[in-house]
């Protein structure tokens, strides 16, 4: 007879089942083995978190309730998947991430190593493609078979939304960090150590070179780019196909300009409005 008292708090194979795990042992003479291992994993699993058998789990991964991990997913030793996560098949994600609850994860999106998502992240869903019928007027949906990357160290707020290529990659590059509410659609390319505020939109196969500073509300329209070290203002807007170029250089307004070109023009204004008065 066993420990009546002992708590069970998840369910898990011989390989990475931990202390207070339940396992299935089919042939005893593998159960000696998982006993003198099991102290060194302190990978959990809650019986309620739906696992497919085909999922490749390292140790020391925490998989909370209500979790759903499809066929093929690979998920890094140290990670945390929180309650009621949604990682479709192929999703590989790196080591020692965070994924806070109710994040969904759509196929083959790609995750590296210290990701931090935060509550209600959607990734690689399908982006904002349609091409009009010229007969009918009716709007056709443009194929999404792309992938998402997200490499080391990128941070994403609550709520935000990343889109999946429509045939290539979007992709996020090393150290950025993207606030809450935020979109960035399919095809865009984010450089490294990007700060991007909350309720910013970054429409389709736009380019964010690395070090760029954005602020809250900010409008990017397709196929736009920011040259390095750009810093766009709250609310600003930049056009379809604009180039934004200036190390260290704050832009503002819609369409976005220097900062000091911007004032000249408000005080031009004022003036004006004086002498009608």
């Amino acid at each position: 007879m066993g420990d009546g008292h002992a708590e069970i708090t998840g369910i898990a194979s011989l390989q990475s089942a931990g202390p207070r795990d339940l396992v299935f042992v089919e042939d005893s003479k593998h159960l000696a083995q998982w006993l003198q291992s099991s102290e060194q994993n302190a990978t959990s699993w809650h019986a309620s978190a739906m696992i497919h058998a085909k999922a490749t789990i390292a140790k020391n991964v925490s998989i909370e309730e209500r979790a759903v991990v499809r066929e093929q997913v690979s998920i890094g030793e140290g990670t945390r998947i929180g309650a009621g996560c949604v990682l479709g098949p192929e999703v590989t994600i790196g080591k020692n991430c965070q994924l806070y609850p109710n994040v969904t994860i759509y196929p083959g999106t790609q995750l590296g190593d210290r990701v931090v998502i935060h509550a209600g992240v959607v990734l690689g869903s399908d982006g904002f493609g349609y091409v009009r019928d010229a007969k009918t007027g009716h709007y056709e949906k443009f194929p999404q078979l792309g992938r998402l990357i997200l490499e080391d160290d990128v941070e994403i707020g609550a709520n935000s939304t990343v889109d999946r290529g429509a045939l290539d990659v979007t992709r996020i590059r090393r150290g950025t960090k993207i606030d809450n509410l935020v979109h960035v659609g399919h095809n865009v390319e984010i450089g490294e150590d990007v700060v991007i505020a909350a309720q910013t939109g970054v429409s389709g196969s736009s380019v964010i070179e690395d070090g760029v500073i954005i602020g809250g509300q900010v409008g990017i329209a397709d196929h736009v780019r920011i040259e390095s070290g750009v810093i766009l203002g709250a609310q600003s807007g930049i056009p379809s196909k604009k180039v934004i170029r200036g190390k260290e250089i704050v832009f503002w307004g819609t369409p976005a300009r220097p900062i000091k070109e911007y004032l000249q023009e408000l005080a031009a204004l004022a003036r004006l409005r004086k002498k009608d008065g």
